[in-house]
């Protein structure tokens, strides 16, 4: 089994989850007392809230750029960045480490062609429904037609991700508003939901929605567990 690095703390309640799924799955998949081996460096997520909305990626990149190596020094096999957002930057990350880095985006767009799904509608962080270094990867390398939430939907939906889902608070208003926004990208011929951020797992899942709705946090983690224990199952 590889040992699996995890950037966290972006945020904390939603990083809780990715450990929970990758112990879980390995679990599912080794049976008896398993777990996984992993790495998790979890950062002072105010720190890169204010660098976020701040406007300075380059300052964000560095710090990414830092942990990534320290977890491979600190024997990681393999890089995951436990949030959507700080993708914006995965190609810095990647090009600084020797691992492979499990991108966020690839493992959710595998599982929405496998399905046969072609047009998609993102929420997210206005950073991620608004600038193409996720849309554009849906779209360039998974031929995906991507839809965002007007302007002030996607407002809604970046204010509710950092004034509540980040500091752990869950409103069933909020949860509504959410729906009624999905509701307006269905009647625009959305054929599927990407939660794209990792924290709207927390207040929104398959329940609540009749077309298929992809928890990327999930689908990144099982990704993970999948790579590490590649060579484990083909030996087992």
């Amino acid at each position: 089994m590889k040992t699996i690095g995890l950037i966290g703390g972006m945020s904390w309640e939603s990083s809780q989850l990715y450990y929970q799924i990758i112990n879980q799955y390995v679990k599912e998949s080794l049976g008896e007392h398993h777990s996984a081996r992993s790495l998790m460096y979890s950062v002072d997520f105010q720190e890169i809230k204010t660098l976020q909305h701040q406007g300075n990626w380059d300052e964000a990149a560095r710090i990414m750029i830092d942990i990534a190596q320290k977890l491979e020094t600190a024997g990681a096999d393999l890089l995951v960045i436990c949030t959507n957002t700080m993708h914006k930057m995965a190609k810095e990350v990647e090009e600084s480490i020797s691992i492979p880095l499990i991108h966020i985006a690839d493992s959710t767009a595998t599982r929405i062609v496998t399905d046969g799904i072609k047009k998609v509608a993102l929420l997210g962080t206005a950073f991620t429904m608004e600038q193409d270094f996720y849309k554009g990867r849906l779209t360039e390398k998974f031929e995906l037609e991507v839809i965002v939430p007007n302007e002030d939907d996607r407002l809604v939906i970046h204010d509710i991700i950092y004034q509540e889902l980040c500091l752990g608070i869950i409103s069933e208003e909020s949860k509504q508003t959410y729906l009624k926004i999905i509701n307006h990208l269905i009647q625009q011929g959305a054929e599927g939901i990407i939660l794209g951020c990792t924290e709207i797992t927390l207040l929104i899942s398959q329940d609540d929605c009749n077309i298929p709705v992809y928890d990327t946090a999930t689908l990144h983690a099982k990704s993970a567990v999948d790579f590490a224990l590649k060579e484990t199952l083909r030996h087992s």
